[in-house]
């Protein structure tokens, strides 16, 4: 609010308005009279001024003096208004109008004091300067006399000392610094002239224009200056400093001199993530002018084979005539998010053929574009129902992930799909014929009944309709797999295969066939939830997980001398509840307070103890070679509650890894596969043995494989050996020692040895492991996961580095230097660490290295190239760490079958 005297406007300049300061002078600031002329927009009423000169407050002093704040002065206040509220408001105004003139008043008065004081005076100015120069000459002059002194004395004091003390002249050559400039001036005399280093006067000149993509090796130049405007010339680039950053991470870049200019330096690094860079350029450990400078790289151009759908499913489901949305991830091939742009050549295109007849069908397709997301949404309208195999391509390059299956079906079916999913009780069947032969096959088939819950898929047969028994039996889960394969005419039914979980296929005609399927799918993509990658069933399994989570802590006393003893004594008294709460560990007689590290610590030690062979000897190994994998110890009898507290850790790990980053917790250990199959539920098959028991593999089982056995007197039994002696023999099946493995037979003989040596003489020990496990970790959830994945899970991912794995692999064969091998390295330089462990797992049986890393590998990591088809995929021999690739005709071919082998292809069904 501003104010008027007598005409006279307040403004912040207050000391140059002198008609100001007379008036107040003048009137001694006695009268209050224009408080209460127009202000601006604002006018106080007369009224006021009336009530305050009849409480006797007639000057800007005592009016100012007033405050809210003190009861006296509210009262007077009160007084003064008499509950007219209109007039309060006026008295708040004139009250702090009359403190802005105290407060001007006050500063006007210290204004004039000031100018009043003798450095105010021309002579006393005069005085000062005169002095300051002659001060500052004198100084001036006295360093010039010390430089030129000390510079004289230097030279000669340096040469007598060393004479002295016998010590040699040596160029101090390992000492980087910047070259001087004018050696044969003083540095007083430089920094007179201004011949030093200047970061404001330094400049950079960049060696791109912008927008730029990544992809491309970037270069800019520094150019030095000195003070005076020179160049400034270096012998060392070490003290020019630069610091490239990409969303905190640093970025590795190379310095050098530019040639025929020693003052400037050329700064060199690869770009390969799109976004801000933000560069530091820093001279003597100061930033140039403009530092740090911020460059944006955008994303390059859509890179099929990075790109892909989000929430990946294999086998969709949709209904006649209606639209279902797919929603694609562009990326470039540095896995950037990439924007999509019209082309005329590279477009996404669908191909879509009908399983049973493989006949090309067009279906109605729709793209849309979302610039924000950078997301692609692919509607696509099917008008017929059935089967259907469908690839997504960009240009001619196939997605990622760009294959998958249609399931098309009726609003009808699709409704008593849903009411099915959506029941508590799941009792219903549908009647199937169980074929024996191939799809049209005219023989009578038996008539069996499948049943689908949320868990799993039964077929049952019936004997005078009412005594079931169970055929076979699925897990709902992504290992099990559905093939549409024709029809019969006999049954006038369309025909379907179903497999995995390591069973035997088994062959349905049924008329629900396609009720069947989508049901499954529905309660498949309902587990997992709703896609089949790794990461997001990953995603998906630690979000159920942490709903189970309770808060508190648990304190446990461990006694480091008797580790697993004491683990378990303390655990024994713990409540199922408990396991769910945070552990706190205290080690016995060691101080420290557990913030995470003990509790760490222990499950680590703790870990060493349960599962390496040499401990506790809970876990075994099939092979002498210390890389074996790990598999329980049978017959342990009494060991039974420390198998329950082994699977107790691992549940408890996964729990604590639901919780974020900070609590991930693993288990360093190397499970067998057969191990890992039967925590989740599936049934182990001869197949196990060559990543389980290599030397059985090689010699026995590779053998009866691939050579008659009809002359070998073999039956469906196994001795067994202690020391070299017989100590049993045991029937592989009943009365197995009575029955000859033929031909005919062989197979089935080695999924009976299989069952006896990696299921049956362990069955108690992996019982009691489970229990502990599913305690905390349901198996359904468990059972999203293949054994891989489940080990990925478990066990985490080594820090695999591509330098040592390049080192001490092995080429097979006169490929060195040949496009194959370049192609190979470059591929796998850009994998993931997830995508490096699922190649070792490929390739070793182990996502897992020995302690010493790759060069550790017993036999070493083997790459060789076939004479196999372009169009084969990489095969592997765990025995031998050995990957065998075809010769591809191209990097990008070579790519996509590498990824596909390593993932082990679809998840889910598989339409053929």
């Amino acid at each position: 609010m501003s104010y008027v005297l007598d005409g006279f406007a307040r403004t912040d300049t207050f000391f140059e308005g002198q008609s100001i300061r007379l008036w107040l002078q003048e009137n001694n600031h006695q009268n209050i009279t224009p408080i209460f002329q127009s202000t601006g927009n604002e006018t106080i009423p007369l009224e006021v001024k009336k009530r305050l000169n009849n409480m006797g407050i007639k000057s800007v002093s005592a009016l100012s003096k007033l405050s809210e704040n003190n009861d006296d002065d509210v009262q007077t206040i009160e007084k003064i208004v008499d509950g007219d509220i209109p007039v309060y408001a006026y008295m708040l105004k004139a009250i702090k109008a009359a403190k802005t003139i105290k407060t001007d008043l006050l500063m006007i008065d210290y204004y004039q004091s000031a100018r009043k004081t003798p450095g105010n005076s021309f002579v006393f100015k005069i005085l000062f300067s005169i002095a300051t120069v002659f001060i500052g000459g004198f100084i001036l002059c006295f360093i010039m006399v010390v430089d030129c002194i000390a510079r004289a004395i230097s030279p000669t004091i340096r040469r007598s000392h060393q004479i002295h003390n016998h010590i040699p002249q040596i160029p101090r050559t390992g000492i980087p610094r910047l070259s001087p400039v004018n050696n044969g001036k003083g540095w007083f005399w430089n920094w007179l002239v201004g011949s030093y280093i200047s970061t404001q006067n330094c400049s950079v000149t960049w060696g791109w224009e912008e927008p730029q993509v990544v992809g491309n090796t970037m270069s800019f130049v520094i150019q030095l200056s000195q003070k005076n405007g020179k160049s400034y010339k270096i012998n060392d680039v070490n003290n020019v400093n630069i610091e490239i950053l990409h969303k905190g991470e640093k970025m590795s870049c190379t310095k050098n001199l530019v040639k025929d200019n020693a003052s400037s330096v050329s700064v060199s690094f690869t770009v390969h993530r799109a976004g801000p860079y933000k560069i530091h350029v820093m001279v003597h450990g100061k930033h140039i002018k403009g530092s740090p400078f911020i460059k944006v790289f955008d994303a390059g151009s859509i890179d099929a084979t990075k790109t892909g759908f989000t929430n990946y499913c294999s086998t969709i489901v949709c209904t006649v005539g209606q639209s279902y949305p797919l929603v694609i991830e562009t990326r470039d091939c540095y896995d950037n998010p990439a924007m999509f742009k019209t082309d005329t050549k590279n477009y996404f295109k669908i191909k879509v053929y009908e399983s049973e007849t493989n006949e090309r069908y067009v279906p109605t397709t729709q793209i849309i574009h979302n610039a924000d997301s950078k997301q692609l949404t692919m509607h696509i309208k099917m008008e017929n129902e059935g089967c259907y195999q469908a690839a997504v391509s960009y240009g001619d390059v196939k997605l990622r992930n760009g294959d998958f299956n249609i399931l098309v079906i009726s609003d009808d079916d699709l409704e008593v799909v849903n009411k099915t999913t959506s029941k508590k009780s799941h009792n219903l069947w549908y009647e199937a014929r169980l074929l024996s032969d191939t799809a049209d096959s005219a023989e009578k088939a038996k008539r069996v009944y499948v049943y689908i819950s949320p868990k799993q898929l039964t077929i049952k047969e019936y004997f005078l309709k009412i005594i079931g028994k169970k055929l076979h039996t699925w897990r709902v889960c992504p290992s099990t797999k559905f093939s549409f394969i024709g029809y019969n005419k006999r049954y006038d039914a369309p025909v379907m295969k179903i497999y995995g979980c390591s069973q035997l296929p088994v062959m349905l005609a049924t008329k629900d066939r396609n009720i069947i399927a989508a049901t499954f799918t529905n309660f498949l993509l309902r587990n997992i939830g709703g896609s089949e990658t790794f990461q997001d069933k990953r995603i998906f399994f630690l979000q159920e997980v942490k709903k189970s989570t309770k808060k508190g802590n648990v304190t446990l006393k461990i006694d480091r001398a008797n580790l697993l003893q004491s683990s378990y004594k303390a655990s024994k008294s713990l409540y199922a509840s408990d396991w769910f709460k945070m552990f706190n560990i205290e080690f016995v007689n060691e101080l420290g307070l557990d913030w995470g590290g003990l509790r760490r610590e222990w499950i680590q030690v703790l870990s060493t103890e349960l599962f390496e062979p040499d401990r506790s000897g809970l876990f075994t190994r099939f092979t002498d070679n210390a890389q074996g994998l790990i598999h329980p110890r049978p017959n342990t009898g009494v060991k039974l509650k420390l198998y329950e507290l082994a699977g107790k850790l691992v549940g408890k790990c996964l729990l604590d890894s639901s919780l974020g980053s900070t609590s991930q917790l693993y288990i360093k250990a190397n499970f067998s596969r057969s191990f890992l199959a039967q925590i989740i539920g599936l049934q182990v098959n001869y197949k196990y043995f060559e990543t389980d028991d290599p030397d059985l593999y090689k010699t026995k089982i590779t053998f009866i494989e691939d050579n008659s056995i009809e002359d070998m007197d073999l039956t469906f039994s196994e001795e067994e050996y202690v020391d070299g002696q017989l100590v049993k023999t045991v029937d592989l099946v009943q009365n197995g020692s009575k029955i000859n493995v033929t031909d005919d037979n062989k197979m089935y003989y080695l999924n009976c040895l299989a069952q006896y040596k990696l299921v049956t003489g362990v069955k108690e020990e992996v019982e009691s492991f489970l229990k502990g496990l599913n305690a905390i970790i349901p198996d359904n959830l468990l059972s999203i996961f293949d054994e891989n994945e489940l080990e990925l899970l478990m066990c985490g991912t080594d820090n695999y580095s591509f330098n040592d794995f390049k080192q001490n692999s092995v080429i097979s064969g006169d490929f060195a230097g040949s496009k194959l091998l370049e192609w190979f390295w470059a591929i796998v330089a850009s994998f993931t660490d997830e995508q490096m462990a699922r190649l070792l797992q490929f390739t070793t049986g182990s996502s897992q290295l020995p302690p010493g890393g790759f060069k550790d590998l017993d036999p070493n990591f083997t790459i060789s190239f076939t004479s196999y088809s372009t169009n084969s995929l990489p095969t592997a021999h765990t025995c031998f760490n050995q990957l065998c690739l075809p010769s591809y005709t191209s990097m990008e071919q070579m790519h996509k079958c590498m990824i596909t082998a390593i993932t082990e292809g679809f998840q889910g069904f598989g339409f053929a």
